[in-house]
């Protein structure tokens, strides 16, 4: 018996690990990569989380242009649709996509777009969304530059907004694209918000504030501000401004106001497909 014992064991020991079937990135459809050195591979996904058989697994496009597949399935937003973004990871571990006849990656509408006016670059970190809707999706705005944000239209997933997260002057999207900590004023602690989409009228409504997480934990008033800004009559409103060194901590100006879990904010209309900017400047 006790020989039985130590054989059974040593058997065990020598039977060889079951493999996790996993997906691995297309890193040659253009899409961009997320954190490729961690465990999600490149993927959109949560840097310990894997894109694994069974699963449906969201990545990243290039700024201006978003994610065009996801779970058929889902007709209207839900709490399990709203995780199946982006490719099916197969049992054999092939991925397939949902829309055969879509592309990866597909333009927004265009009508917003980033100008930076500050001398440090600003990162504009969007959710993954369908995913596990983290700020994960980085867009870059150098000092001095524009850059056109991925807005969706009615045909996106559940007729759903693009949600960002504004950094700190002069942080990374390597660091500021991250679900962060209350350490610091990054990632989800971003001291700003925007959100924005465009209706079958051709109307974008964009909005942008203060993030309730940072008014939750953080009582500093950034070191920039951002506004909307139209040309002539392009918008319902040209005035909606965060500039903390006018309207202080938690402040803002603008005709279409409000505040929502205690933090500020304002919200602009662009009528007819035209583009709206947010820009972005040091106080």
């Amino acid at each position: 018996m006790y020989f039985a014992t130590i054989l059974t064991a040593a058997l065990v020991a020598a039977a060889p690990t079951k493999r996790e079937t996993t997906c691995q990135f297309p890193s040659d459809k253009g899409l961009v990569s997320i954190t490729s050195s961690k465990s999600n591979a490149g993927w959109a996904l949560s840097p310990d989380q894997k894109c694994t058989a069974g699963s449906y697994c969201p990545y990243a496009c290039p700024p201006g242009k978003l994610m065009a597949q996801w779970d058929s399935s889902a007709k209207s937003y839900s709490v399990g649709s709203s995780m199946n973004g982006g490719l099916y990871c197969n049992d054999d571990g092939e991925l397939s996509k949902p829309f055969s006849d879509k592309d990866y990656c597909v333009d927004g509408t265009g009508t917003v777009q980033v100008n930076n006016k500050a001398s440090s670059n600003v990162a504009f970190c969007q959710t993954v969304l369908p995913g596990n809707e983290a700020m994960l999706i980085p867009t870059n705005v150098d000092g001095g530059d524009t850059e056109t944000l991925a807005v969706p239209d009615e045909s996106y997933y559940a007729s759903s907004a693009a949600h960002y997260y504004i950094n700190p002057l002069g942080v990374s999207t390597d660091e500021g694209c991250v679900w962060g900590t209350k350490d610091k004023s990054v990632g989800n602690w971003a001291p700003y918000v925007a959100g924005a989409n465009t209706d079958s009228d051709g109307r974008t409504f964009l909005k942008i504030g203060w993030n309730p997480k940072y008014i939750d934990d953080f009582k500093d008033k950034p070191s920039f501000g951002i506004r909307i800004t139209c040309d002539g009559n392009d918008c319902d409103d040209n005035s909606c401004e965060i500039d903390p060194s006018k309207d202080g901590y938690n402040g803002i100006s603008g005709g279409s106001t409000g505040k929502s879990l205690g933090a500020s904010y304002c919200v602009v209309t662009a009528k007819d497909k035209k583009k709206a900017t947010i820009e972005v400047f040091s106080v």
